[in-house]
Order: C-alpha cells, then structure tokens, then sequence
C-alpha cells in the first residue's frame, strides 16, 4: 500500500524524530525517562506540522514560523516551565538535524520562551525532616524498608532512581558508603550515615531469609524490585504522618539533605559531588534557600525586624 505525499511526509519526519531519540539513548546515554519525555514533546510537535503543514511537511519545512505558532498553541494549555521543556526539545532535535547536514540552519535559534519564574527548592526544617525519616516505628517488614530508604534519601541525597536502582553489591554498611548509578549512567559513591546504616541493617536482616535470587535492596511486598511510584507515595505518607505535610515528594527530601548540609558548613563543591550535579551552578540553588531561611528567621526573632527599625 502506498502512502499519500502528506503521510509519506509525515512518515519520514517521524522517523527522523525516533531516530534522534535512539542517538538520545544509545549514544549520549539519557534516562529512559528523558528519552520518554523527549519522545512525547516531539510528537506533539510532528501532529502540529502535520495539520499545519499539510502536503509539504519534510523536515527542512519546520521554520521559524511553525515554532512560533506551535509555541501559541502551547501557551493556551501548558505552563511556562512545560512549554519551555517542550521548546529544549525540539531545539535538541532541530540541533541534531542540523549537525547531520538535514538542514541548513537551526528556525529556533530566533524562537523566544517564555519567562518562568525560577522556583527555590522544596526543603523543610530539620525538626520535620527528622519527624518525617521516623514515621514509620513499627518493626514489620514494610515499615523497616519505609524507614530506611526515608533515612537514605533524606541522609545521603539520592534521586529517587538512584534509590530503586540499589542492589545488595552497591552497598558497602561496613565502610559507610553506597555506589549509585546517576544521570547519563554515571556512578558516585555517597557516604551513609550511621542513622541509615542501623536502618538499613534492620530491614535487611529482616528480610533476608526472603529474598531468594533478588538482588534489589528495596523490596516490595511480592519480592520485586520497588518502584519509582512506590517511593513516592511512601515519601508522600511518611510527610503526612510525621509533619502533617502533604506535598512532600522524593526529591524534597534530596533538597533537604543539601540545604541543611550547607547550613552546618558543608563544602558547596562536596555537596556538588555527594548530589552528583554536572554544574556546580545547580548545587548553588541551595545558597538562596539558607539565605531564604536566615531572613525569616531574622524577621521573626531580632528585635530590630520586629521594631520595624533599618
């Protein structure tokens, strides 16, 4: 069966964009989570030429046109930060076609995004943090694992995906440390505390006996490996129970380790590297919130910012 020029264009365009995304995960090793999210941004961007576009859509005919207009369409259903990952997206794709010689020249170099907001990350105080690590008390099994992954994301800084990636062979309780797999298949060593380590000695003499051939450290109830969801809705209960905080997610507690590292003198580039951030501008982030933090303590407690008197 033959396609019609329309479809056969299509057709072409989405095979460069699946090609793209196997350059994405086979040669610069991203996530399969960024190669998920690259793959959903660029097939909006493939239906909108295919209705705006009709009869003529081939690569080099995305222009600086079509951005603009798929940017407008976006504007009216997405917030900032989203249509800008969208827009990075097809930027990447775009960069990427261009360096193969596909097309002259890159349309979204001269494409604007729209300003979002920069937003602190989410860190609470280290009466809640510690109220949230030990929400779960009882000794079963489920409530031992809740509590020592809660020790280790909150006392080493580990992503989530970090996290549910351990095995039994990453984790060193003698030595204090644990080698995680981060962004772009890179491995670190964290140091883990001594909180974690009676912890996570706990749970796994708990559950030793159970766990056949798995090697995962955190374990569900059916002996498979956790999930990513799992962890968070763990995060998620253990705020509630421990803080009454209901928006407490996984990486909060990574931005918590962080901030109050840096609030007892830590080094930043040793908090760069404990985190695994590429940039140390990244780790940076967490100078504004200790600075955050200072003023509203100030504002609250010194005389002079209760007199109102500069």
């Amino acid at each position: 069966m033959t396609l019609a020029p329309a479809a056969e264009a299509k057709a072409a365009l989405a095979r460069e964009v699946d090609a793209f995304l196997s350059v994405l995960e086979h040669q610069r090793r991203a996530s399969p989570h960024t190669v998920a999210a690259y793959g959903r941004d660029l097939a909006q961007l493939v239906a909108y030429a295919g209705q705006h576009r009709p009869g003529a859509l081939e690569v080099a005919s995305i222009d600086i046109a079509l951005l603009r207009g798929w940017l407008g369409q976006l504007a009216r259903s997405y917030a900032a930060p989203s249509i800008a990952r969208k827009i990075a997206s097809a930027r990447a794709l775009l960069r990427h076609l261009r360096r193969a010689g596909k097309i002259p020249t890159d349309p979204s170099r001269g494409l604007a995004l729209p300003k979002a907001r920069k937003r602190l990350p989410k860190v609470v105080n280290v009466d809640a943090a510690q109220e949230i690590v030990t929400a779960f008390r009882d000794d079963d099994p489920r409530s031992l694992r809740n509590r020592a992954l809660l020790e280790l994301l909150y006392g080493s800084g580990l992503r989530v995906a970090e996290l549910v990636g351990l095995d039994l062979r990453d984790v060193d309780l003698a030595a204090g440390e644990a080698r995680v797999l981060g962004k772009g298949s890179k491995e670190r060593v964290v140091p883990v505390g001594g909180e974690a380590i009676a912890a996570l000695r706990a749970y796994l003499d708990a559950t030793r006996a159970d766990r056949a051939n798995e090697q995962a450290v955190f374990l569900s109830p059916r002996k498979r490996r956790l999930t990513v969801r799992t962890v968070q809705t763990v995060v998620k209960r253990a705020g509630m129970l421990g803080a009454g905080r209901g928006d407490m997610h996984p990486h909060a507690l990574r931005h918590t380790c962080a901030t109050h590292m840096l609030d007892g003198g830590a080094d930043l580039r040793a908090i760069q590297e404990m985190l695994g951030h590429a940039s140390l501008q990244t780790t940076q982030r967490y100078t504004h919130v200790s600075m955050e933090q200072i003023l509203r303590t100030y504002d609250s407690a010194h005389p002079l910012a209760k007199a109102g008197i500069e």
